[in-house]
């Protein structure tokens, strides 16, 4: 059991963290659901409803109101008067986005009270003068007039028993189960209300960062049902005596007032959908007041009384991220309804992203186990850009609002903790191979020494032979190679193996060691390559092969015979610098068998006034400082270029050209060169 935690320890991780985060959104804490308003908001910032046309016109108490009456609440008289002059225009409903919870200070009874007069005389005619409540009230009984309801849970000390003006007829379930409820609530005073023709709630719903994403449209206060207001003009409006609520077992599914018919969330929760705020859809108070509008602009239209003085304090934060006075919700939520444009939280979809969320999470953070970051990446980028239109789409075409925040929340967590767990294991295999390279490293720097001990010790020859190997990496695939057999007779070898590193190494290694054992047996050369390219051939090497140049010398006579298999051309020029190449007559060796020693062919020449120099592809293939490769019309310039021709000053020239500091050789450099002109051993000090 521990092995198998162990070894999926980044999966179980992964079911933790994702088990987690899931819990947080199903139990959806205040800062969750912060994280979900986020793209909520920002549906809204990028498609705003820009509605030209609005049924709602908003009567507004603006500063310019304001200094004209004087200090806030005005005499009711003021309000009794806009109110007529709005009737007067014919408009659907009026709605009062205001509280007239208190008599009016300047009725007669509030003016006796508060300059407690004594003559009764006086008193009498100051009773006969009709209030302004009473005046207000007229024309609210003249008018289809809704008057703001607000819902409270403090304890009121004057409270009568407010009724609701509309009906609710509810199928298929109690809908206290599911409605926001307030033990209280806050409105008019009584002989107010009983004028009116509507009562509507203006309660909100507190959100932690003070936005009005939505509101309820049906809400309890004191266990009676009250429709927002809104909702309420719109039944008045209407000429509507009944709210139609449909519930099921999880909640409320449609409120109904005839004609229109809206979805909510299972409890009666509206969803607004902002438009821009359009300086045409206000008129000021003082201007109805006075007369001074077109009656037109009233005409069957909804109007709502409200304020949008900065001194009255009624201003809220809407998702466009733009201060708009409470009134305009109110104005928002009738037009939502009217022309069907509100927005849907279907729990459906709530479910379907939990799962579709799951299941992109699961294929992002296993691929991220499988395949290489930049290849997980473009995965995450096409699963993040698909939450986002999927999101956008269901906005624009169906109203619906998906929550795009969480899920890209999850998905971001989950890649993130794939590529952390593919960075250790990344940073795991990359210590091994880190291990493994510095092991070969030493296996190879070790196998290069060994390689090194097998090249002959010449140089006390090197006036009449010299020869240099130069390996391109740690083990070369050249050898070359030079046995003394007799007094005044030598074997020598030069050879370029197939491939290269430690096989090559090995294969060079072989090929050499053959050669050296036949030499010493005072065989015939071409003996010794029929020999050697057998055992070759019998070799477990497949596929390698060795191109080669095997022949011996006499010093005393000058004769050279020699065998070129398979390799570069051996070059030979005289003291005058006349060039010539003797070409390969076999193939290379380790390729095919020989059946007799008459297959291999021989060539001798004397060397007398005559230089025999001979050289891998690494020599004429090689780079040169400026990028181009010597070639053998190169190696034929460094010999015309040397002053003293001799074999050490050739094989030098050779090495300066094509080892002059590059990173790496493009291949093994291995030459040799015989002059047998003089033929006195050097003296070396041991």
């Amino acid at each position: 059991m521990k092995s198998f935690a162990f070894k999926n320890i980044n999966y179980l991780t992964y079911i933790f963290i994702l088990f987690l985060l899931i819990i947080l959104k199903i139990s959806n804490p205040s800062f969750i659901k912060s994280v979900s308003f986020l793209s909520f908001d920002l549906y809204q910032k990028v498609f705003p409803l820009r509605n030209q046309n609005s049924e709602v016109i908003i009567v507004d108490i603006d500063e310019k109101s304001l200094a004209k009456f004087g200090q806030f609440p005005w005499n009711r008289s003021v309000f009794a008067k806009i109110l007529s002059n709005i009737n007067a225009s014919n408009p659907k409903v009026i709605g009062f986005d205001i509280f007239f919870s208190e008599k009016d200070k300047q009725t007669p009874e509030e003016f006796i009270k508060a300059y407690d007069l004594k003559s009764q005389d006086l008193i009498d005619e100051l009773k006969n003068i009709e209030s302004h409540d009473e005046y207000f009230t007229k024309q609210l009984s003249n008018s289809k007039s809704v008057l703001a309801v607000l819902g409270s849970t403090e304890k009121l000390y004057k409270k009568y028993n407010r009724k609701p003006k509309a009906r609710f007829l509810f199928k298929g379930g109690d809908p206290n189960q599911f409605i926001y409820k307030y033990p209280n609530s806050i409105g008019s005073i009584k002989t107010l209300e009983n004028n009116a023709k509507g009562l509507g709630s203006i309660s909100f719903l507190d959100q932690t960062d003070g936005i009005i994403r939505s509101l309820p449209l049906i809400v309890s206060f004191d266990k009676k049902f009250y429709p927002t207001m809104g909702l309420e003009m719109i039944r008045v409006g209407s000429k509507q005596k009944n709210l139609f609520v449909s519930l099921d077992e999880v909640g409320i599914q449609k409120i109904s007032v005839r004609p229109n018919k809206i979805s909510t969330d299972n409890n009666g929760l509206f969803w607004i959908r902002y438009k821009l705020p359009q300086q045409s859809q206000y008129i000021s108070a003082s201007s109805v007041f006075e007369g001074n509008f077109d009656r037109s602009r009233f005409e069957n239209k909804y109007v709502l009384i409200g304020a949008s003085a900065q001194g009255l304090f009624d201003l809220v934060k809407t998702p466009l991220g733009i201060i708009m006075p409470g009134v305009e919700v109110h104005a928002n939520v009738i037009e939502n309804i009217l022309d069907k444009s509100y927005l849907l939280r279907n729990p459906d979809i709530y479910l379907l992203e939990l799962i579709l969320t799951i299941i992109l999470a699961t294929v992002i953070f296993t691929l991220s186990q499988k395949i290489k970051p930049k290849y997980s990446l473009p995965v995450f980028i096409l699963a993040f850009f698909s939450i986002v239109i999927s999101g956008f789409a269901f906005y624009n075409f169906r109203n619906e609002l998906i929550d795009i925040s969480y899920p890209i929340f999850i998905l971001i967590i989950t890649f993130l903790t794939g590529l952390y767990f593919r960075f250790i294991q990344e940073n795991k295999l990359a210590l091994e191979n880190l291990k493994k390279e510095t092991k070969l490293l030493r296996e190879r720097e070790l196998a290069g020494d060994v390689q090194k001990s097998l090249f002959p010790e010449i140089s006390k020859y090197q006036n009449f032979i010299c020869a240099k190997n130069i390996p391109a990496r740690d083990v070369s695939g050249d050898y070359y190679d030079l046995i003394k057999v007799s007094k005044n007779e030598y074997y020598f070898s030069l050879a370029d193996v197939s491939g290269k590193g430690v096989k090559a190494g090995m294969y060079m290694a072989k090929a050499s060691s053959t050669f050296r054992a036949l030499s010493k047996l005072s065989i015939p050369l071409e003996k010794v390559v029929f020999l050697v390219n057998n055992e070759l051939v019998e070799s477990k090497f497949k596929g390698m092969f060795v191109t080669a140049v095997f022949g011996k010398f006499n010093t005393e006579t000058g004769v050279v015979t020699f065998v070129n298999a398979g390799h570069e051309s051996i070059m030979l020029f005289d003291k005058s610098l006349n060039f010539e190449f003797l070409k390969s007559d076999l193939p290379p060796i380790g390729i095919i068998k020989y059946f007799t020693e008459s297959m291999v062919v021989s060539k001798t020449i004397n060397l007398k006034d005559k230089t025999f120099v001979v050289y891998t592809d690494g020599v004429t293939e090689g780079y040169l400082e400026n990028g181009e490769e010597l070639g053998a019309e190169g190696v034929e310039e460094i010999i015309k270029n040397l002053k003293d021709v001799n074999p050490l000053s050739i094989i030098k020239g050779i090495e300066s050209k094509l080892n002059w500091g590059s990173d790496r050789l493009r291949d093994d450099i291995t030459c040799l060169a015989l002059n047998l002109e003089n033929t006195d051993l050097l003296k070396i000090k041991k």
